[in-house]
Protein backbone atom coordinates (compact mmCIF):
# COMPACT_ATOMS: atom_id res chain seq x y z
CA UNK A 1 0.00 0.00 0.00
CA UNK A 2 3.03 2.36 0.91
CA UNK A 3 4.23 1.54 -2.44
CA UNK A 4 1.11 2.08 -4.21
CA UNK A 5 0.81 5.77 -2.32
CA UNK A 6 4.54 6.47 -3.55
CA UNK A 7 3.64 5.74 -6.89
CA UNK A 8 0.87 8.26 -7.37
CA UNK A 9 3.05 10.76 -5.35
CA UNK A 10 5.82 10.36 -8.23
CA UNK A 11 2.87 10.29 -10.61
CA UNK A 12 2.95 13.07 -13.50
CA UNK A 13 -0.56 12.80 -13.36
CA UNK A 14 -0.80 14.55 -10.27
CA UNK A 15 1.96 16.80 -10.53
CA UNK A 16 0.52 17.54 -14.42
CA UNK A 17 -3.41 18.71 -12.62
CA UNK A 18 -1.65 20.39 -9.90
CA UNK A 19 -3.12 21.24 -6.55
CA UNK A 20 -6.93 21.43 -7.28
CA UNK A 21 -9.97 20.10 -7.44
CA UNK A 22 -9.65 18.18 -9.55
CA UNK A 23 -6.08 16.25 -8.30
CA UNK A 24 -7.98 15.71 -4.91
CA UNK A 25 -11.01 13.65 -6.68
CA UNK A 26 -8.71 11.57 -8.23
CA UNK A 27 -10.05 7.77 -7.75
CA UNK A 28 -7.63 6.02 -5.26
CA UNK A 29 -7.55 2.94 -7.17
CA UNK A 30 -4.95 1.95 -9.30
CA UNK A 31 -7.03 1.06 -12.36
CA UNK A 32 -8.79 3.78 -12.51
CA UNK A 33 -6.06 5.96 -12.40
CA UNK A 34 -4.66 3.92 -15.59
CA UNK A 35 -7.98 4.71 -16.64
CA UNK A 36 -7.76 8.04 -16.84
CA UNK A 37 -4.61 8.60 -17.71
CA UNK A 38 -5.26 6.69 -20.76
CA UNK A 39 -8.26 9.19 -21.27
CA UNK A 40 -6.16 12.15 -20.78
CA UNK A 41 -3.54 10.66 -23.64
CA UNK A 42 -6.70 9.88 -25.92
CA UNK A 43 -7.51 13.39 -25.56
CA UNK A 44 -4.15 15.15 -26.50
CA UNK A 45 -3.72 12.31 -29.22
CA UNK A 46 -6.97 13.08 -30.67
CA UNK A 47 -5.74 17.00 -30.30
CA UNK A 48 -2.80 17.19 -31.68
CA UNK A 49 -3.94 15.02 -34.59
CA UNK A 50 -6.47 17.16 -35.85
CA UNK A 51 -4.53 20.23 -34.94
CA UNK A 52 -1.74 18.32 -37.50
CA UNK A 53 -3.97 16.52 -39.66
CA UNK A 54 -6.45 20.00 -40.68
CA UNK A 55 -4.36 23.06 -39.32
CA UNK A 56 -0.88 22.64 -40.52
CA UNK A 57 -1.80 20.69 -43.33
CA UNK A 58 -4.12 23.42 -45.18
CA UNK A 59 -1.62 26.08 -43.87
CA UNK A 60 1.28 24.54 -45.70
CA UNK A 61 -1.04 23.73 -48.85
CA UNK A 62 -2.07 27.38 -48.69
CA UNK A 63 1.28 28.33 -48.61
CA UNK A 64 2.52 26.31 -51.38
CA UNK A 65 -0.48 27.52 -53.73
CA UNK A 66 0.19 31.20 -52.86
CA UNK A 67 3.60 31.21 -53.74
CA UNK A 68 2.86 29.40 -57.00
CA UNK A 69 4.02 25.72 -56.21
CA UNK A 70 1.21 23.81 -56.39
CA UNK A 71 2.37 21.17 -57.85
CA UNK A 72 3.87 20.55 -55.13
CA UNK A 73 1.08 20.42 -52.65
CA UNK A 74 -0.81 17.93 -54.91
CA UNK A 75 2.32 15.75 -55.14
CA UNK A 76 2.86 15.56 -51.54
CA UNK A 77 -0.87 14.80 -50.82
CA UNK A 78 -0.34 12.06 -53.46
CA UNK A 79 2.91 10.36 -51.71
CA UNK A 80 1.23 11.00 -47.75
CA UNK A 81 3.64 13.15 -46.80
CA UNK A 82 0.85 15.05 -44.91
CA UNK A 83 -0.83 11.89 -43.51
CA UNK A 84 2.24 10.58 -42.13
CA UNK A 85 3.34 14.07 -40.38
CA UNK A 86 -0.59 13.77 -38.64
CA UNK A 87 0.63 10.21 -37.56
CA UNK A 88 3.93 10.81 -36.41
CA UNK A 89 2.92 14.11 -34.35
CA UNK A 90 0.36 12.56 -31.62
CA UNK A 91 3.07 9.43 -31.00
CA UNK A 92 5.38 12.11 -30.20
CA UNK A 93 2.86 14.11 -27.86
CA UNK A 94 2.48 10.49 -26.37
CA UNK A 95 5.89 10.10 -25.39
CA UNK A 96 6.05 13.81 -24.07
CA UNK A 97 2.71 12.82 -21.39
CA UNK A 98 3.58 8.66 -21.21
CA UNK A 99 4.19 9.51 -17.67
CA UNK A 100 0.48 10.57 -16.96
CA UNK A 101 0.07 7.05 -16.44
CA UNK A 102 0.99 5.82 -12.70
CA UNK A 103 3.12 2.60 -13.76
CA UNK A 104 6.72 1.83 -13.18
CA UNK A 105 9.81 3.92 -14.78
CA UNK A 106 11.07 0.94 -16.23
CA UNK A 107 8.08 0.55 -18.14
CA UNK A 108 7.63 4.18 -19.23
CA UNK A 109 11.16 3.92 -20.52
CA UNK A 110 10.19 0.66 -23.34
CA UNK A 111 6.53 2.13 -23.64
CA UNK A 112 8.65 5.93 -24.67
CA UNK A 113 11.12 3.94 -26.44
CA UNK A 114 8.54 1.92 -28.70
CA UNK A 115 6.16 4.96 -29.08
CA UNK A 116 9.68 7.04 -30.55
CA UNK A 117 10.35 4.59 -32.88
CA UNK A 118 6.98 4.23 -34.02
CA UNK A 119 7.45 7.97 -34.68
CA UNK A 120 10.55 8.03 -36.32
CA UNK A 121 9.39 5.16 -39.00
CA UNK A 122 6.52 7.69 -39.84
CA UNK A 123 8.65 11.18 -40.28
CA UNK A 124 11.06 8.62 -42.20
CA UNK A 125 7.85 7.53 -44.08
CA UNK A 126 7.08 11.51 -44.52
CA UNK A 127 10.69 12.17 -46.01
CA UNK A 128 10.56 9.40 -48.40
CA UNK A 129 7.48 10.80 -49.45
CA UNK A 130 8.59 13.98 -50.46
CA UNK A 131 11.67 12.31 -52.07
CA UNK A 132 9.34 10.84 -54.19
CA UNK A 133 6.65 14.05 -54.74
CA UNK A 134 10.25 15.45 -55.77
CA UNK A 135 11.11 12.90 -58.32
CA UNK A 136 7.21 13.34 -59.78
CA UNK A 137 7.28 17.10 -60.19
CA UNK A 138 11.02 16.94 -61.87
CA UNK A 139 9.70 13.93 -64.02
CA UNK A 140 6.68 16.16 -65.47
CA UNK A 141 9.23 18.98 -66.45
CA UNK A 142 11.36 19.40 -69.86
CA UNK A 143 14.67 18.62 -67.89
CA UNK A 144 13.67 15.28 -67.10
CA UNK A 145 13.51 14.51 -70.84
CA UNK A 146 17.72 15.11 -70.59
CA UNK A 147 18.59 14.40 -67.45
CA UNK A 148 17.25 11.50 -65.10
CA UNK A 149 17.64 12.29 -60.94
CA UNK A 150 15.45 9.15 -59.88
CA UNK A 151 18.59 6.64 -59.70
CA UNK A 152 20.08 9.48 -57.34
CA UNK A 153 16.75 10.10 -55.29
CA UNK A 154 16.49 7.07 -54.88
CA UNK A 155 20.02 6.44 -53.58
CA UNK A 156 18.85 8.92 -51.01
CA UNK A 157 15.90 6.65 -50.19
CA UNK A 158 18.27 3.52 -49.51
CA UNK A 159 20.18 6.04 -47.21
CA UNK A 160 17.20 7.52 -45.26
CA UNK A 161 16.06 4.10 -44.47
CA UNK A 162 19.88 3.37 -43.92
CA UNK A 163 19.56 6.04 -40.94
CA UNK A 164 16.39 5.42 -39.95
CA UNK A 165 17.25 1.74 -38.95
CA UNK A 166 20.00 2.70 -36.89
CA UNK A 167 18.00 5.44 -34.64
CA UNK A 168 15.48 2.72 -34.21
CA UNK A 169 17.70 -0.32 -33.14
CA UNK A 170 19.92 2.23 -31.32
CA UNK A 171 16.50 3.66 -29.28
CA UNK A 172 15.18 -0.05 -29.07
CA UNK A 173 18.52 -1.06 -27.60
CA UNK A 174 19.21 2.46 -25.61
CA UNK A 175 22.30 2.63 -26.83
CA UNK A 176 23.95 5.40 -28.67
CA UNK A 177 23.97 5.29 -32.36
CA UNK A 178 27.48 6.45 -33.34
CA UNK A 179 28.81 3.02 -31.31
CA UNK A 180 26.55 0.79 -34.21
CA UNK A 181 28.08 2.90 -36.49
CA UNK A 182 31.75 2.06 -35.42
CA UNK A 183 30.51 -1.38 -35.41
CA UNK A 184 29.82 -1.13 -39.28
CA UNK A 185 33.43 -0.74 -40.26
CA UNK A 186 34.09 -4.60 -38.87
CA UNK A 187 30.98 -5.19 -41.12
CA UNK A 188 32.62 -3.19 -44.49
CA UNK A 189 33.72 -5.94 -46.51
CA UNK A 190 29.84 -7.46 -46.23
CA UNK A 191 28.34 -4.80 -46.94
CA UNK A 192 30.47 -4.03 -49.54
CA UNK A 193 29.18 -7.47 -50.83
CA UNK A 194 25.81 -6.87 -50.30
CA UNK A 195 25.38 -3.53 -52.05
CA UNK A 196 27.79 -4.09 -54.69
CA UNK A 197 25.05 -3.75 -57.52
CA UNK A 198 24.02 -0.36 -55.59
CA UNK A 199 27.42 0.96 -55.77
CA UNK A 200 27.59 -0.30 -59.70
CA UNK A 201 24.59 1.13 -60.65
CA UNK A 202 25.37 4.17 -58.80
CA UNK A 203 28.45 4.81 -60.81
CA UNK A 204 26.79 4.12 -63.80
CA UNK A 205 24.10 5.99 -63.58
CA UNK A 206 26.16 9.26 -62.52
CA UNK A 207 28.67 8.45 -65.36
CA UNK A 208 25.84 8.00 -67.89
CA UNK A 209 24.10 11.02 -66.85
CA UNK A 210 27.30 13.52 -66.24
CA UNK A 211 28.59 12.24 -70.10
CA UNK A 212 24.84 12.75 -71.25
CA UNK A 213 25.09 9.09 -72.87
CA UNK A 214 21.00 8.25 -72.22
CA UNK A 215 18.12 9.72 -71.62
CA UNK A 216 14.24 8.55 -71.22
CA UNK A 217 12.54 8.67 -74.50
CA UNK A 218 15.98 7.23 -76.50
CA UNK A 219 15.79 4.75 -78.74
CA UNK A 220 18.09 2.28 -77.80
CA UNK A 221 19.46 -0.98 -79.81
CA UNK A 222 21.03 -3.90 -76.47
CA UNK A 223 20.88 -7.40 -78.51
CA UNK A 224 22.55 -9.32 -76.04
CA UNK A 225 20.10 -7.88 -73.88
CA UNK A 226 17.12 -8.31 -75.88
CA UNK A 227 16.19 -4.88 -75.36
CA UNK A 228 15.16 -2.92 -79.12
CA UNK A 229 12.64 0.19 -78.14
CA UNK A 230 12.51 3.53 -76.28
CA UNK A 231 13.65 3.85 -72.76
CA UNK A 232 10.18 4.21 -70.56
CA UNK A 233 11.99 4.48 -66.98
CA UNK A 234 15.52 5.26 -65.55
CA UNK A 235 16.22 3.95 -62.02
CA UNK A 236 19.49 3.63 -59.75
CA UNK A 237 19.38 -0.32 -60.53
CA UNK A 238 17.56 -0.78 -63.80
CA UNK A 239 16.58 0.95 -67.08
CA UNK A 240 13.46 -0.30 -68.51
CA UNK A 241 12.99 -0.65 -72.29
CA UNK A 242 9.84 -0.97 -74.21
CA UNK A 243 10.68 -2.87 -77.01
CA UNK A 244 8.99 -2.86 -80.78
CA UNK A 245 6.48 -5.30 -79.39
CA UNK A 246 5.07 -3.59 -76.47
CA UNK A 247 6.87 -5.90 -74.41
CA UNK A 248 9.24 -4.28 -71.62
CA UNK A 249 12.83 -5.43 -71.24
CA UNK A 250 14.74 -4.32 -67.79
CA UNK A 251 18.59 -4.08 -68.36
CA UNK A 252 20.65 -3.47 -65.10
CA UNK A 253 21.77 0.05 -64.98
CA UNK A 254 25.97 -0.76 -65.19
CA UNK A 255 25.23 -3.34 -68.02
CA UNK A 256 24.50 -0.19 -70.09
CA UNK A 257 27.79 1.24 -68.85
CA UNK A 258 29.76 -1.59 -68.62
CA UNK A 259 28.70 -3.08 -72.62
CA UNK A 260 27.89 -1.55 -75.75
CA UNK A 261 24.68 -0.42 -77.42
CA UNK A 262 23.05 1.61 -80.13
CA UNK A 263 21.75 4.66 -79.35
CA UNK A 264 19.38 6.40 -81.77
CA UNK A 265 18.96 9.58 -80.50
CA UNK A 266 21.58 11.07 -82.46
CA UNK A 267 20.09 10.39 -85.59
CA UNK A 268 17.03 11.77 -84.63
CA UNK A 269 18.59 14.91 -83.75
CA UNK A 270 20.43 15.23 -86.97
CA UNK A 271 17.16 15.35 -88.68
CA UNK A 272 17.97 12.63 -91.72
CA UNK A 273 17.67 8.97 -91.15
CA UNK A 274 19.67 6.54 -93.67
CA UNK A 275 18.39 4.72 -96.10
CA UNK A 276 20.81 2.34 -97.19
CA UNK A 277 18.97 -0.49 -99.60
CA UNK A 278 20.57 -3.12 -102.34
CA UNK A 279 18.83 -3.92 -105.69
CA UNK A 280 20.76 -6.98 -106.83
CA UNK A 281 20.43 -6.90 -110.59
CA UNK A 282 20.68 -10.28 -113.00
CA UNK A 283 24.36 -10.51 -114.43
CA UNK A 284 22.46 -12.19 -117.49
CA UNK A 285 20.94 -8.29 -118.56
CA UNK A 286 23.55 -6.09 -118.28
CA UNK A 287 25.25 -5.05 -121.53
CA UNK A 288 25.95 -2.30 -123.84
CA UNK A 289 23.54 -0.06 -125.31
CA UNK A 290 23.11 0.37 -128.99
CA UNK A 291 23.24 3.42 -130.66
CA UNK A 292 18.94 3.35 -131.01
CA UNK A 293 18.61 2.65 -127.62
CA UNK A 294 20.60 5.56 -126.21
CA UNK A 295 18.38 7.63 -128.27
CA UNK A 296 15.61 6.43 -127.10
CA UNK A 297 16.27 7.13 -123.61
CA UNK A 298 16.83 10.62 -124.23
CA UNK A 299 13.51 11.05 -123.56
CA UNK A 300 14.19 10.87 -120.10
CA UNK A 301 14.60 13.85 -118.92
CA UNK A 302 16.54 12.85 -115.62
CA UNK A 303 19.22 11.21 -118.32
CA UNK A 304 19.80 13.94 -120.64
CA UNK A 305 22.80 16.05 -119.37
CA UNK A 306 24.18 12.10 -118.47
CA UNK A 307 23.95 11.43 -121.92
CA UNK A 308 25.17 14.25 -123.16
CA UNK A 309 28.49 14.53 -121.34
CA UNK A 310 28.70 10.82 -120.96
CA UNK A 311 28.72 10.27 -125.06
CA UNK A 312 30.76 13.14 -125.80
CA UNK A 313 33.96 12.02 -122.99
CA UNK A 314 33.43 8.65 -124.94
CA UNK A 315 33.60 10.05 -128.38
CA UNK A 316 36.85 11.80 -127.23
CA UNK A 317 38.41 8.43 -125.82
CA UNK A 318 37.44 6.57 -128.72
CA UNK A 319 39.36 9.22 -131.34
CA UNK A 320 42.44 8.84 -129.84
CA UNK A 321 42.37 5.37 -130.29
CA UNK A 322 42.92 5.73 -133.63
CA UNK A 323 42.46 2.62 -136.10
CA UNK A 324 42.15 0.42 -133.28
CA UNK A 325 38.55 2.24 -132.06
CA UNK A 326 36.92 0.31 -134.84
CA UNK A 327 37.05 -2.93 -133.06
CA UNK A 328 33.85 -2.80 -130.74
CA UNK A 329 35.92 -4.77 -128.07
CA UNK A 330 38.44 -1.77 -128.21
CA UNK A 331 36.11 1.18 -127.76
CA UNK A 332 33.96 2.51 -124.54
CA UNK A 333 30.45 2.02 -124.75
CA UNK A 334 27.67 2.69 -122.41
CA UNK A 335 26.02 -0.08 -120.49
CA UNK A 336 22.45 -0.48 -118.96
CA UNK A 337 24.03 -0.96 -115.54
CA UNK A 338 25.74 2.37 -115.44
CA UNK A 339 23.22 4.31 -116.97
CA UNK A 340 20.70 3.24 -114.46
CA UNK A 341 23.60 3.96 -111.56
CA UNK A 342 23.14 7.90 -113.13
CA UNK A 343 19.49 7.76 -113.43
CA UNK A 344 18.64 6.54 -110.11
CA UNK A 345 21.57 9.32 -109.04
CA UNK A 346 19.70 12.06 -110.77
CA UNK A 347 16.03 10.82 -109.34
CA UNK A 348 17.63 10.81 -105.76
CA UNK A 349 18.67 14.66 -106.18
CA UNK A 350 14.84 15.76 -107.82
CA UNK A 351 13.68 14.58 -104.61
CA UNK A 352 12.26 17.09 -101.64
CA UNK A 353 12.00 14.39 -99.23
CA UNK A 354 15.77 13.32 -99.33
CA UNK A 355 18.10 15.91 -97.47
CA UNK A 356 20.55 16.89 -100.03
CA UNK A 357 23.45 18.34 -98.18
CA UNK A 358 23.90 14.44 -96.64
CA UNK A 359 25.62 11.99 -98.98
CA UNK A 360 23.82 10.84 -101.10
CA UNK A 361 25.64 7.88 -103.52
CA UNK A 362 24.38 4.80 -105.98
CA UNK A 363 27.39 2.17 -106.39
CA UNK A 364 27.63 -0.96 -107.75
CA UNK A 365 29.30 -3.58 -105.51
CA UNK A 366 31.18 -6.73 -105.57
CA UNK A 367 28.96 -9.54 -107.72
CA UNK A 368 27.97 -12.19 -105.92
CA UNK A 369 25.76 -15.32 -106.56
CA UNK A 370 22.48 -13.71 -106.46
CA UNK A 371 23.41 -11.23 -109.13
CA UNK A 372 24.94 -7.53 -109.27
CA UNK A 373 24.83 -5.59 -106.00
CA UNK A 374 23.16 -1.97 -106.95
CA UNK A 375 23.34 -0.11 -103.22
CA UNK A 376 20.96 2.92 -102.76
CA UNK A 377 22.23 5.50 -99.95
CA UNK A 378 20.72 8.46 -99.32
CA UNK A 379 19.23 9.92 -95.75
CA UNK A 380 15.65 10.62 -95.85
CA UNK A 381 14.29 13.78 -93.62
CA UNK A 382 11.84 12.61 -91.76
CA UNK A 383 13.21 10.48 -89.12
CA UNK A 384 9.69 9.07 -88.19
CA UNK A 385 9.15 5.40 -88.92
CA UNK A 386 6.06 5.39 -90.87
CA UNK A 387 7.30 8.48 -92.74
CA UNK A 388 10.43 7.22 -93.38
CA UNK A 389 8.86 3.89 -94.76
CA UNK A 390 6.92 5.55 -97.18
CA UNK A 391 9.47 7.68 -98.40
CA UNK A 392 11.87 4.51 -98.68
CA UNK A 393 8.95 2.82 -100.56
CA UNK A 394 7.99 5.56 -103.40
CA UNK A 395 11.94 5.52 -104.34
CA UNK A 396 12.30 1.97 -104.40
CA UNK A 397 8.58 1.55 -106.22
CA UNK A 398 10.03 4.12 -108.81
CA UNK A 399 13.54 2.08 -109.32
CA UNK A 400 12.49 -0.60 -109.73
CA UNK A 401 9.80 0.17 -111.64
CA UNK A 402 12.30 1.68 -114.66
CA UNK A 403 14.61 -1.64 -114.65
CA UNK A 404 12.56 -2.86 -117.75
CA UNK A 405 13.01 0.30 -119.81
CA UNK A 406 16.96 -0.08 -119.35
CA UNK A 407 16.67 -3.92 -120.04
CA UNK A 408 17.48 -4.66 -116.92
CA UNK A 409 16.13 -7.58 -114.44
CA UNK A 410 16.64 -8.05 -110.64
CA UNK A 411 17.86 -11.28 -109.76
CA UNK A 412 15.11 -13.66 -108.20
CA UNK A 413 16.08 -17.17 -107.05
CA UNK A 414 14.08 -19.41 -108.87
CA UNK A 415 11.31 -21.17 -107.67
CA UNK A 416 9.31 -24.56 -107.88
CA UNK A 417 6.91 -22.75 -110.64
CA UNK A 418 9.59 -21.73 -112.62
CA UNK A 419 10.81 -25.26 -112.66
CA UNK A 420 7.59 -26.75 -113.35
CA UNK A 421 7.16 -24.28 -116.05
CA UNK A 422 10.08 -24.96 -117.79
CA UNK A 423 9.32 -28.57 -117.86
CA UNK A 424 5.78 -28.17 -119.11
CA UNK A 425 7.43 -26.48 -122.11
CA UNK A 426 9.87 -28.92 -123.10
CA UNK A 427 7.27 -31.71 -122.82
CA UNK A 428 5.12 -29.54 -125.24
CA UNK A 429 8.22 -29.13 -127.68
CA UNK A 430 8.15 -33.20 -127.14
Amino acid sequence: MQELEELQEQSWLFRWLGDNWISNNIPDALWAQVLLGLAVLAILVMVAGWITAHVLTNITRRALTAVGHDDWSVALSRRRVFRNVSYAVPLLVIIGNIGLLPIEEKYVGMLSRIFLSAGIVFLFMAVNGALSAWQDIYAASTRAQTRSIKGYLELGKIIVWAVCLILIISILVNRSPLLMLSGLGALSAVLLLVFKDTLLSLVASTQMTSNDMLRIGDWIEMPQAGADGFVIDMALHTVKVQNWDKTVTTVPTYKLFSESYRNWRYMFESGGRRIKRLLRIDASTVRFLREDEIQGLRRFALLRDYLDGKQQELQESNQALGEHAQVDANRRRLTNIGTFRAYALAYLRTQRELHQDMLMIVRMMEPESQGIPVEIYCFANNTAWVEYERIQGNIFDHLLAILPELSLRLYQAPSGADFSRGWSGESGQD
